[in-house]
């Protein structure tokens, strides 16, 4: 290379990089809004964008979702009410909890009780902290910093509602490993923290990630960790399975509202700073 040949320019940071970068996984471009209903959503989004700018918009549209999960919330711990009376699902509970007993050694309690905290009190916050501040800092753009600070928020939220409405006494001690909790069993924060936030990073990853296998790949150990984070709580003792089934389906609806309000945001910023559409990535 000449010494007087410019170097190739960086990747854009900021909001033109997020147009950039951010607008496409794949072929699929995240902004197009292929449904009526979405097309309104993306009409009102505008409006709003006029009078509260971008991120000020996307604020609002996290705590209407954050209001629609708490009303789900609320239908989850009526549903759940009837299931328990009716002993329908709630039947598998006991069942699945001394299936989970008889696989119990010492090596393998260590072991999930390790992997367990990873998505408790403790360990997702540092793995939410760490992930905001590089994503943050690398892009310069405050999105990783609200989606993630969203995600965490909401799932924290649902976990403090769910438990005050339903108090359900979690497994007896007799049948739990140590260290023992005391919380109120329904639904299982671990369980939320895991699809809610570690999903909101892997989709800020994938957002960057050009070839497919790699974003198959981050999918999939999202989903993977998520369920056995899950499956490590019935198998302590810390919950009952419907406390787990409870907290994979709210955080999944909360992770999904998240990334309906950032795609809104994204689709704001197309048509306020227009420019050339980027060649979407192709390839494995």
């Amino acid at each position: 290379m000449s010494p007087h040949t410019n170097p190739p320019p960086p990747s854009e940071t900021g909001v033109r990089g997020e147009l950039g970068d951010d607008r496409f996984v794949g072929s699929t471009d995240l902004t197009r809004w292929d449904t009526r209903g979405g097309r309104g959503l993306a009409r009102l989004a505008h409006r709003m964008s006029e009078r509260l700018g971008q991120n000020g918009t996307l604020l609002v549209l996290l705590a209407v979702g954050l209001l629609v999960v708490g009303l789900l919330s609320v239908a989850v711990a009526a549903v759940y009410d009837s299931i328990t009376d009716a002993d329908g699902v709630a039947g598998l509970d006991q069942p699945l909890l001394e299936f989970a007993i008889s696989l119990r050694s010492p090596v393998a309690d260590v072991i999930v009780t390790g992997f367990t905290e990873i998505a408790g009190p403790i360990g997702m916050p540092v793995i939410a902290v760490t992930a905001l501040l590089i994503l943050s800092i690398h892009r310069r753009s405050w999105t990783p910093v609200i989606l993630i600070v969203a995600a965490g928020g909401g799932s924290l939220l649902m976990t403090i509602a769910g438990k005050n409405l339903i108090d359900r006494v979690r497994p007896p001690l007799a049948d739990a490993v140590p260290p023992y909790e005391f919380s109120a069993s329904f639904p299982s924060g671990h369980t939320l923290n895991a699809v809610a936030v570690v999903g909101i990073i892997a989709y800020l990853l994938i957002l960057r990630q050009k070839r497919q296998r790699t974003r198959v790949l981050t999918a999939v150990a999202a989903a993977v960790f998520a369920l056995l984070v899950g499956l490590s709580r019935v198998f302590l003792g810390h919950h009952w399975f419907t406390d787990v089934l409870a907290g994979w389906l709210l955080g999944a609806t909360w992770l999904l509202l998240v990334i309906t309000a950032h795609r809104l945001y994204l689709t704001v910023h197309a048509r306020r700073h227009p420019q050339p559409l980027p060649t979407p990535p192709t390839g494995p």
